[in-house]
């Protein structure tokens, strides 16, 4: 179970809180009590959902850059916290293959910068670091990849969030976990992610939503392609659950985990397209592939045995109610007019999942 009690003013650090991941992150932990402090880049698209959720009015937000090294320093020694999620991040694999040097600095040296934050920042005992699917040296095997197994990438994307994790790995096994002060830190790592408010370029939900919204098709590149969906409170509650055993016991928590869907949520994108448009209640997709696009895995699962077993995580929804979730979110927002009255509805979604992660467990 996730205990909100252990979150009330407890000081957080989040990086990236202007994203899409990090947005609904900082907004539970905020509908909790804690006391966040983010530290991102300002949102990359227009619209946003940290504008749409009038998030920076709620949590004290820092404009910054995690290739900034002093800068991050600051910002983390400024609010002394005892947990931090590290989200921020160029998450797109196709703008790697357009931007690989930023893209690396961005995912590499921004987590070193911030692994080297804490441990400058004695207040700190916790940390989640967010990777991703990704990460792994991906031979597109039917069963789901395990936290043991090697990390790789042929993409410039994958191949930084594989060396996220051996960086963080190290930071934690040679500064960290041994220390007069010790930091439990945690990598996690999570199946593709969808809800409510991102409007990133090359994604399906959010080419969905602007093709729907304006009458026109939406064109799928890669409909055959296997995919790990999952709305996005699912590995957070994870993350969530995971922080708190952190702070309480570092060294058994610590290491990498897999916060992914449940095995029948990974389908083809041809098949979630077709329940987007179902449920959304008009409109129509298209297949229209790429020639000589860049190389994406045409299949990916995770194993999260490990977070079952040992955590007592596991994803609370279907396939059909994460989309459905998703779809409602984009239909009040635009029912708006796109205006900044986002935070309930989030925050109603929030609530409604705690219920029901409290329900399975009672």
């Amino acid at each position: 179970m996730l205990d909100r009690g252990f979150w009330n003013k407890k000081k957080v650090f989040l990086t990236g809180h202007t994203g899409f991941k990090g947005g609904w992150l900082t907004t539970w932990l905020v509908e909790m009590g804690a006391q966040v402090a983010g530290y991102a880049q300002k949102p990359d698209t227009e619209p946003s959902f940290f504008a749409l959720s009038g998030l920076g009015e709620r949590m004290h937000s820092v404009i910054g850059d995690v290739r900034e090294k002093e800068d991050v320093r600051r910002a983390m020694q400024a609010h002394q916290p005892e947990i931090v999620f590290h989200l921020a991040a160029q998450s797109l694999v196709r703008r790697s293959y357009r931007e690989p040097v930023d893209t690396i600095a961005t995912n590499v040296m921004g987590t070193v910068h911030v692994l080297e934050a804490m441990r400058r920042t004695p207040s700190v005992r916790a940390a989640v670091i967010v990777t991703s699917d990704k990460c792994y040296e991906n031979r597109d095997q039917i069963q789901g990849y395990r936290e043991d197994e090697p990390m790789g990438g042929r993409d410039p994307y994958s191949s930084s969030k594989g060396s996220a994790e051996l960086v963080s790995a190290a930071y934690r096994r040679s500064f960290l976990e041994n220390a007069d002060r010790p930091v439990g830190v945690a990598t996690v790592r999570a199946g593709n992610v969808i809800g409510g408010g991102d409007w990133a370029e090359d994604r399906l939900v959010p080419d969905a939503i602007r093709a729907l919204q304006h009458g026109k098709p939406l064109v799928v590149r890669n409909p055959g392609a296997v995919r790990p969906w999952q709305h996005v409170l699912e590995p957070l509650s994870g993350y969530l659950m995971l922080a708190e055993r952190l702070h309480h016991e570092s060294g058994k928590w610590a290491g990498a985990w897999n916060f992914g869907p449940r095995d029948e949520n990974a389908v083809a994108v041809a098949a979630l397209a077709e329940r987007i448009v179902r449920l959304w209640g008009e409109g129509a997709w298209q297949a229209a592939p790429e020639q000589d696009a860049p190389h994406e895995a045409s299949y990916l699962k995770l194993d999260c045995s490990k977070a079952r077993q040992l955590l007592g995580w596991r994803p609370q929804l279907t396939l059909e109610e994460a989309v459905g979730m998703t779809v409602a979110w984009y239909r009040q927002a635009l029912s708006s007019g796109l205006d900044r009255g986002m935070y309930k509805m989030t925050g109603e979604q929030i609530r409604s999942y705690e219920a029901r992660m409290r329900s399975v467990q009672g």
